[in-house]
């Protein structure tokens, strides 16, 4: 497969900076990935402190991968020792073609802890500390209150396919999560999405581009109505579920 030999080609670049553990979560871990469509969600675990020469390196070796076309889709948090027992510690993070700092959330390491696939070295249960079911509940709907719900209020995002299709992915995902205590993959969030109330047409439309047919939905009133759509169910959903358990 192109994902396999884009993994080798990464794991083979990032070699001499001698990693401790690379691992594998989200849809490709889980068993929702769909290749040239889902993201390569990956963390790196380094044997030393991340100076500035190592992100210096690591920015080139993914300027490097940028000739693979799937390349686009591989994101990588690189932690350096002793940095896994912060959860809000921000680790060096290179996603959408360029580089940032972001926590590893909790969700992403409960991930990690319950199907995170080992690319290389220890394995996720050996290296980082576990996630409380207190501390994930807590996490997914903050996460919904702090970030979603202000950018429901966005009109310009929602009509990009991506908000359209995380958001409502991420808040099924959220409401199981709060529920039942366990994770879902993005499949199983647009089969239960009818059920919470979103709009049927929109779930369709995400389900197509992800699993059929990859063409935007570019025609006609579409990307407009189907912004409205999505934003007139996120916004009263997201307060549902942080009134219920914020």
């Amino acid at each position: 497969m192109p994902t396999d030999a884009l993994l080798d080609r990464f794991l083979n670049e990032l070699a001499p900076l001698k990693p401790v553990a690379v691992w594998a979560h989200g849809s490709l871990a889980g068993g929702d990935y769909q290749e040239g469509r889902s993201d390569l969600d990956l963390i790196a675990i380094l044997d030393h402190p991340l100076k500035p020469s190592t992100a210096r390196q690591l920015v080139a070796l993914h300027r490097g991968l940028r000739t693979d076309p799937l390349a686009t889709h591989l994101h990588c948090s690189y932690l350096a020792p002793g940095t896994q027992d912060a959860p809000n510690q921000r680790h060096l993070t290179w996603a959408h073609d360029h580089v940032t700092r972001r926590p590893v959330t909790p969700v992403t390491r409960r991930e990690l802890h319950d199907f995170g696939r080992v690319l290389q070295g220890g394995s996720p249960k050996e290296l980082l500390p576990t996630v409380t079911d207190q501390e994930l509940g807590e996490f997914v709907v903050r996460d919904q209150r702090e970030y979603w719900r202000p950018a429901v209020d966005k009109p310009q995002l929602w009509l990009q396919d991506i908000w359209v299709d995380v958001g409502l992915t991420t808040f099924a995902r959220a409401t199981v999560t709060r529920r039942e205590g366990r994770l879902i993959t993005k499949r199983e969030a647009l089969d239960i999405l009818p059920g919470l109330g979103a709009p049927a047409e929109v779930v369709e439309d995400v389900v197509r581009r992800r699993y059929d047919d990859p063409a935007p939905s570019g025609e006609g009133d579409w990307p407009d109505r189907r912004a409205k759509l999505t934003r007139a169910y996120l916004g009263p959903a997201i307060d549902e579920l942080v009134t219920r358990y914020g």
